[in-house]
């Protein structure tokens, strides 16, 4: 059977990434010993590096005037949802480290506070594709390092107040990174439909 270049670029990047992935768990070896280097971590590596790639890989080849383009019945483009998981991945980020404090109350926002939240997930005037790319990879390196680094992965915060959150409930910094896995999967399956219906391209098939 032969494999569509998404499938042989994956298993590339599969094998690298899995050796990233075993060099950071190595690495941490070396960390202090409160920071164990478990399978558990080169695991949520390989997964974080796997579907942040596959939502990449949809913007291939593409101009900006392209990331910035609507081609379903939803209001996204694949630069703005770029620029969702990429804020998304930072601001959970930030919440491991300092817990419900880096994110907003979002029962509090005014309109004037969803309308700017929207802008994340469009192409604004002067954003190109190459620098939202940028921005995500500084984010993903960020958050690597927390996962190779983090004392603790039981550690957990109450979570902010949302109407989508359970009140009381707290995360550890494991469901976290699982959270920012799913959203990007999640994300990515959005933008393969996207890319599709923008020239025909397909990650898969």
């Amino acid at each position: 059977m032969e494999h569509t270049s998404m499938e042989a670029e994956t298993m590339q990047d599969t094998t690298h990434n899995t050796a990233t992935a075993t060099a950071s768990a190595t690495a941490s070896a070396t960390a202090p010993a409160s920071v164990p280097a478990t399978d558990e971590r080169a695991d949520l590596l390989e997964a974080l590096a796997k579907h942040r790639q596959f939502l990449r890989f949809t913007t291939r080849d593409l101009t900006d005037e392209q990331a910035g383009q609507r081609t379903t019945a939803s209001e996204l483009c694949l630069g703005g949802l770029i620029k969702h998981v990429t804020s998304v991945e930072r601001n959970w980020a930030d919440f491991i480290l300092n817990g419900p404090s880096a994110m907003p109350d979002f029962t509090a926002m005014t309109e004037a506070d969803w309308a700017k939240r929207a802008d994340e997930f469009r192409m604004l005037p002067g954003e190109t594709l190459a620098g939202v790319l940028a921005d995500y990879a500084e984010v993903a390196r960020h958050t690597d390092e927390l996962v190779t680094t983090l004392p603790d992965l039981n550690a957990a915060h109450p979570l902010p107040k949302a109407p989508w959150n359970e009140p009381g409930a707290h995360w550890s910094a494991r469901r976290v990174l699982l959270h920012i896995i799913a959203e990007t999967s999640q994300h990515a399956g959005h933008a393969d439909i996207i890319r599709e219906s923008l020239d025909g391209a397909k990650s898969m098939g």
